[in-house]
């Protein structure tokens, strides 16, 4: 920074409790570890739980007047709807935030309309449609579909039962309504691979990370390629220890890699993405990529595969952090790599 530099910083995150799920409590090991980093730049970072009682969290945060928020807010009161509240909020107050801004984040959290967004870019992404209590599937959408919930990330409301391989399976669930309380879509399921792609803010641009894929090891025939929520969550479930990362490569995917990286980047653009980012892939049989989805400010816990990536690309936390602040709008700081 220049001038007089303030030392004292935010670390925002939700609010979690005795009945927080696995998903809601990750936060806390990024706090963790962000708060690490930012002591080792000098900063004075103090935590801020963020609820749905949004005029007290104004309150404390100008109180502490931040020289900037590391916000890691991935939920507001159990729900991912009201994630761009923490941003708002920050906006209002004038406060300068890692991380993507409000628009950008709700385009990317309602899954919907980032598809649309998508779609108008000429960006291919699967075919869907919501569920919002009609009996009426559109004319060529067919199976096999997979149901999601619109607003919320980390495989929340994901299982085996999430894939429905026929058109009389998703009109029966479209008469009955929605699985869970919350708004839900069904989405054309895209047998193929799978991969999550990084991308990272820095001096010159945003830098793409080393394409991860995701294997499905001796996954039964009938049971659905996916990420779901145990695979992500479950330490003892046969989809976590199933699901492997990795990022070597033969050269025969070169071409594919490099389309990935280029979607990538036309994401990040798009949407208007800071600090950090992941897209999410399948690729079908044909070899083309289908963007699943846009992670703004995705999870950067130690063993998150942001971070996986980043080590890939000989980055260590410290510098990712780094990267993140460097890239705040308003900010005069760099963190000198």
């Amino acid at each position: 920074m220049t001038g007089k530099e303030p030392s004292n910083v935010v670390v925002l995150f939700n609010e979690v409790g005795n009945g927080s799920t696995p998903d809601e409590l990750d936060v806390l090991a990024q706090v963790g570890s962000v708060s690490r980093e930012l002591e080792s730049f000098g900063f004075n970072p103090c935590h801020v739980p963020l609820s749905l009682d949004l005029k007290t969290a104004a309150n404390q945060l100008q109180r502490e007047d931040p020289a900037f928020i590391f916000n890691l807010v991935e939920s507001i009161g159990g729900s991912g709807r009201f994630l761009y509240f923490a941003t708002a909020l920050l906006d209002q107050l004038q406060l300068p935030y890692s991380g993507s801004g409000t628009d950008a984040l709700y385009m990317t959290t309602n899954k919907v309309l980032s598809k649309e967004w998508l779609r108008f870019h000429r960006i291919r992404t699967p075919e869907w449609t919501p569920l919002n209590g009609s009996a009426d599937i559109p004319v060529g959408f067919s199976p096999p579909y997979i149901l999601k919930p619109v607003w919320e990330d980390a495989s929340v409301g994901l299982d085996g039962s999430s894939v429905l391989q026929s058109t009389a399976e998703l009109h029966r669930h479209m008469q009955s309504g929605s699985r869970t309380p919350g708004e839900w879509f069904a989405e054309s399921y895209i047998p193929g691979r799978e991969f999550n792609i990084s991308i990272l803010a820095g001096k010159g641009g945003p830098e793409v990370l080393p394409v991860a894929e995701i294997e499905f090891l001796d996954f039964p025939e009938n049971k659905p390629r996916i990420v779901d929520y145990l695979a992500k969550w479950v330490e003892d479930s046969f989809e976590y220890s199933h699901t492997v990362r990795r990022f070597d490569f033969p050269g025969s995917d070169d071409r594919l890699l490099a389309e990935l990286r280029e979607i990538t980047s036309a994401c990040w653009r798009i949407f208007n993405l800071r600090g950090y980012a992941r897209v999410d892939f399948r690729v079908d049989n044909k070899g083309n990529p289908w963007v699943l989805e846009i992670n703004a400010n995705p999870c950067i816990s130690p063993d998150s595969g942001f971070v996986a990536a980043a080590e890939q690309a000989g980055l260590d936390f410290k510098t990712v952090v780094g990267r993140i602040v460097g890239d705040i709008p308003q900010l005069q700081w760099e963190r000198g790599d």
